[in-house]
């Protein structure tokens, strides 16, 4: 079936807003809406000091919040029913509500950094599909980060504000992620894909063509990265770059490693090649859409596909599936699966006019081999973190 999306962030904005009034009993002082995102191409190359090509969508987690005048932060995730409470002056991680320490992490970053925080109310709301792929938990970071920011007047530039977020999820929530899910959430551009050298985090933003729609597929199969094998790759191209004789796999051309190729055991070489040659992939695809040709930008898509198929071993069925369907179907251009796989989504680009047909076919090859109808997202490149102030319009 179809999800329907709101273009209108202030009707997330509406919807928080009435949220937060019930939980606290009193108006918000502002809200803040951080995008989801799927990456179009350039996968598993973010650690590894490659390449990225993401877009910010238009899906959103947005947070209603409010200042207090003691140290406390109380939570309301409104989508889990769930709430939480912690101390600025004590930050420690909670296995009973593990949503929360996103919040948390980011809050001991920001202070570990050096930053004055004093406590807030809020509430968490959004239509991120949790698990997906899409990257809810950036967007739940940028979205703490931005609200913290705003309510303790700090001086933090975008880029900084993302790698913080990235530390929080890395040293204390425990995700070994690269930096590319924080980055698009708060530098997403309208109709643009963001290209990112993370090696020194030079971005630059690539206009998407016209008349094609970013479709993405759930297989609605969930995975949680911490119980993935995500840490367990991060570590095989670790070892490859040491055998290698680098600091990471980026500084390795096609060439060079294709010359040392034979010499690494299995899989290390196999996780290798994926990375290389997707990071060649996605310099690849940027030109082409800068040329407009959509249709080298598909066979590149299909390639990473394949890749992270056979070489990275993160797809499973469900992902094979979705993708095998799209290829078959007229007026796509291009399909893989996106995220850290093991799970979660796929995503296409199609002719706008063949978006009926594409979600019929897909929906109904896929239900016929696993009985489970996939969520279908038609989405939109949209801009990256936003707040209103009240009245809302801001």
């Amino acid at each position: 079936m179809e999800i329907m999306n709101t273009t209108d962030l202030s009707k997330h904005y509406e919807r928080a807003l009435a949220l937060f009034k019930a939980a606290f009993g009193h108006k918000p002082t502002l809200m803040v809406g951080a995008p989801g995102r799927v990456n179009l191409i350039g996968e598993h190359t973010d650690y590894n000091q490659g390449f990225v090509l993401p877009v910010a969508i238009n899906r959103y987690i947005v947070m209603a919040v409010a200042p207090r005048q003691d140290e406390h932060v109380l939570l309301h995730a409104s989508n889990l029913a769930a709430q939480a409470e912690f101390p600025l002056d004590a930050i420690g991680r909670d296995e009973e509500q593990p949503w929360s320490n996103y919040q948390r992490g980011v809050a001991w970053q920001l202070q570990q950094a050096g930053y004055a925080l004093r406590g807030m109310e809020a509430v968490i709301w959004g239509d991120v599909p949790i698990g997906s792929g899409l990257s809810s938990s950036a967007a739940v970071e940028v979205a703490t980060g931005y609200a913290f920011q705003l309510l303790n007047d700090l001086e933090i530039d975008r880029v900084e504000l993302a790698l913080h977020c990235q530390r929080a999820e890395k040293e204390f929530v425990g995700v070994e992620c690269g930096v590319m899910d924080q980055l698009i959430a708060v530098l997403g551009k309208r109709d643009h894909a963001l290209l990112i050298d993370c090696q020194d985090l030079r971005t630059e933003q690539v206009p998407l063509p016209p008349g094609v729609s970013i479709v993405v597929a759930d297989t609605m199969k969930r995975r949680d990265l911490l119980r993935s094998e995500y840490n367990v790759r991060r570590q095989e191209c670790q070892q490859g770059a040491e055998l290698l004789g680098v600091k990471s796999l980026r500084q390795i051309s096609i060439q060079e490693f294709s010359a040392h190729e034979e010499q690494l055991p299995f899989p290390i070489g196999q996780r290798c090649r994926h990375v290389i040659h997707e990071n060649q992939r996605v310099l690849d695809g940027v030109g082409a859409l800068k040329r407009g040709d959509l249709d080298e930008f598909g066979r590149l898509m299909k390639e990473s596909h394949r890749s992270l198929r056979d070489d990275y071993q993160v797809s499973s069925r469900e992902l094979d599936l979705l993708v095998e369907a799209a290829w078959e179907v007229e007026g796509v251009y291009g399909c893989r699966l996106t995220g850290a796989g093991f799970g979660g989504c796929t995503v296409s680009l199609v002719k706008e006019e063949t978006v009926e047909s594409f979600k019929t076919q897909v929906t109904e090859r896929y239900e016929a081999a696993t009985g489970i109808s996939p969520d279908i997202y038609i989405c939109h490149a949209e801009d990256g973190v936003s707040y209103c102030t009240l009245p809302l319009g801001r």
